[in-house]
């Protein structure tokens, strides 16, 4: 999912500009903006941003401080670009999944737990570690087998604990499983009862809500394939599903599928990913459409309003800005790229 159909876990990338420059812009901002709402400390050398949570009613997830965009933005700041960074802000002052990957997942989601629990909201997690992960595309990788993905997947529990956590379940496993290379026997039986297993054991977390992924409603197109593999894939125990996750399809069009899907599975209520749909999905492109795809828009912002009764909240699961794999001139799955971002906000509505 950092590319077949999607995102991947924010490692990020390099910051351009003067590091002198930027010491001294951030200096000045911390103090304007008095102590910072937390950091997921995986650099805790870097710079932090004046970046404020939005309203708990309207969005209870946690912003990041030092995302990659709050840094950028900074850095074109220090570089007395301020066009550039009132674009970069649209991304910065808005909450953004943490992707967990194999790499200290509990020393990662207790970072970004702690962090979230200090602002008083809720961390957004991803998880993305199963095994044959993105069937071999841009994204291949996940844990060696079940054994390392249970252990892994304890790691992650012990991590988030008792704080308050909403938590994506392997974005395109269960669709992979339907369609696709991991369709194949026996992998996707073992697939389906890690990803139930994983839905459970998070499920005895007490602050902890959980989706399933689902997929995206130009890939799966006829819901009714899904209802037995999210079956399996514990659905009955989520509280709900997730749709479009790293993808570009529109927003109406998730409410739609998402609404036929639901009474098939309980009439589990679902969330969409609304990170860079704004513009729908590219046209032509082939089998690779989906990534990095030119012309696309930030979507709406992060919310727990939607208007829609099944429709729990529109979430940024793709962090804007990271790349979907190594194509049109992008670096590699999940890694920052900067021009992307800012063409994804220069295009946004608003």
């Amino acid at each position: 999912m950092y590319g077949r159909r999607g995102g991947p876990p924010p490692h990020g990338g390099r910051v351009r500009g003067s590091a002198r420059r930027l010491t001294a812009a951030l200096a000045g901002a911390m103090l304007l903006a008095g102590c910072s709402a937390g950091q997921d400390g995986d650099d805790a050398s870097g710079a932090a941003s004046t970046v404020r949570q939005r309203p708990k009613e309207v969005a209870p997830y946690w912003v990041d401080p030092r995302s990659d965009a709050a840094r950028q933005a900074a850095a074109y700041r220090a570089d007395g670009d301020s066009e550039r960074a009132a674009h970069m802000d649209r991304i910065a002052r808005q909450p953004a999944a943490t992707w967990i990957g194999p790499d200290d997942p509990r020393g990662r989601t207790e970072r970004v737990t702690k962090a979230a629990a200090g602002a008083g909201r809720s961390a957004l997690l991803v998880l993305y570690n199963v095994p044959h992960r993105d069937c071999g595309q841009y994204s291949k990788g996940g844990a060696q087998n079940a054994a390392a993905y249970r252990q892994w997947l304890g790691e992650v529990t012990e991590g988030i604990g008792g704080r308050a956590a909403t938590v994506i379940v392997e974005p395109d496993a269960v669709a992979h499983a339907v369609a696709g290379d991991c369709a194949e026997q026996p992998d996707a039986e073992e697939r389906y009862g890690l990803l139930d297993e994983a839905v459970t054991r998070l499920k005895r977390l007490p602050r902890t809500t959980v989706y399933l992924d689902a997929g995206n409603p130009d890939w799966i197109r006829d819901a009714g394939a899904l209802v037995e593999p999210l079956r399996r894939s514990g659905i009955a125990s989520a509280d709900g599903f997730s749709l479009n996750v790293s993808n570009y399809q529109t927003t109406a069009s998730n409410i739609a599928y998402g609404k036929e899907l639901s009474p098939k599975v309980g009439n589990k209520p679902f969330v969409i990913d609304t990170s860079r749909n704004g513009n729908g999905p590219a046209s032509g492109g082939g089998g690779q459409a989906w990534c990095n795809p030119p012309g696309r828009a930030l979507g709406e912002a992060p919310t727990v309003r939607t208007g829609h009764r099944l429709v729990d909240a529109y979430l940024w699961i793709k962090r804007p800005g990271e790349s979907d794999g190594e194509c049109r001139g992008g670096p590699r799955a999940g890694h920052w790229w900067p021009s992307y971002a800012l063409d994804l906000a220069r295009r946004a509505g608003g």
